[in-house]
């Protein structure tokens, strides 16, 4: 990858020479700074990952500001995969845990300097509008769609999410929405659409709420929700709710971690964002995403779209 952008780099200075004087210069200031960032987020996640031996950044490693999803902080997963990186670095994270919509928009206004995120199709528009660069798939683990035992619209085993979705609507079975933008509540919308509804009436309850907050709801009320598994597991002791219809292809829930463009917001601290997917992506990073249970069972595993790095 290194030569590449090495290869790149001469490319663009001979198409430079092609030009005229003034815009020469113009062109040479804009392409010098982009390939200086791109040659250093390499530079980056070759130094984070994991195969050239510890190396610390030292106590002046600083800080960033990570914006993600809440079921990352609710399984507990952060709590073990965000020291050793500290320890390592010497650059602590500051963790604003919040729906993916929200954590985007965190990165679209430049407070955070990297985003770890699911919701596929708004990271690609993201991505698309130069608000992030260098996104890379992390992990993955799945929803599952979770109700009372009882299971009054009868969709226990079901094959299809979305058709399950649709039988809930069918029924008019009490169904609480988390309602913030979040990875989960655009899943939920797609499996809807997929359904061919509209959801609305007395029935449907959007709670505007995180997760751990929408399973306390649908646990006290004995009603049905869409969860990320990590988190349905973490809480899992403290809900009577029963999953319902789990590991069919609508419900894989892919996580990436995107760098904040530097372009777009010079402030941020891309290389130390840069350390920081090259960690998650690391072996080690890896080994730890692996090997985080709760009550004996894994909630996320390490690899993208088909369970391993693209």
């Amino acid at each position: 990858m290194l030569a590449f952008v090495l290869h790149r780099c001469i490319r663009e200075r001979k198409t430079l020479m092609a030009w005229g004087r003034a815009d020469l210069l113009k062109r040479a200031v804009v392409e010098q700074a982009k390939w200086t960032w791109l040659l250093l987020g390499v530079l980056a996640v070759i130094a984070g990952g994991g195969g050239c031996g510890k190396r610390a950044v030292g106590k002046g490693g600083g800080r960033i500001r990570l914006a993600t999803t809440t079921s990352t902080e609710n399984s507990g997963l952060l709590d073990v995969l965000l020291p050793p990186f500290s320890e390592r670095y010497g650059i602590s994270v500051e963790v604003i845990a919040v729906g993916t919509g929200r954590a985007m928009k965190h990165g679209e206004n430049g407070d955070v300097d990297v985003i770890l995120v699911h919701a596929r199709r708004q990271e690609e528009e993201f991505i698309r509008q130069g608000f992030g660069v260098n996104r890379r798939d992390v992990m993955h683990n799945d929803f599952v769609i979770v109700g009372p035992e009882a299971d009054p619209a009868g969709i226990r085993g079901m094959l299809d999410a979305a058709d399950a979705m649709r039988k809930i609507a069918a029924a008019g079975a009490t169904f609480v929405s988390r309602g913030d933008e979040s990875g989960t509540h655009a899943k939920e919308k797609e499996l809807w659409d997929g359904g061919g509804v509209e959801p609305s009436g007395k029935w449907y309850l959007s709670a505007g709420q995180g997760m751990g907050a929408v399973l306390a709801i649908a646990h006290e009320k004995q009603v049905y929700t869409l969860a990320d598994r990590g988190t349905f597991i973490a809480y899992g002791p403290k809900v009577s709710l029963k999953v319902l219809v789990e590991k069919v292809p609508r419900l894989f829930n892919p996580y990436s971690v995107i760098a904040v463009n530097p372009e777009r917001h010079p402030h941020v601290k891309y290389m130390q964002a840069m350390m920081f997917i090259g960690w998650l992506t690391s072996p080690e990073g890896r080994k730890i995403i692996s090997g985080f249970k709760v009550g004996g069972e894994q909630l996320f595993f390490p690899g993208g779209v088909t369970g391993a790095d693209r």
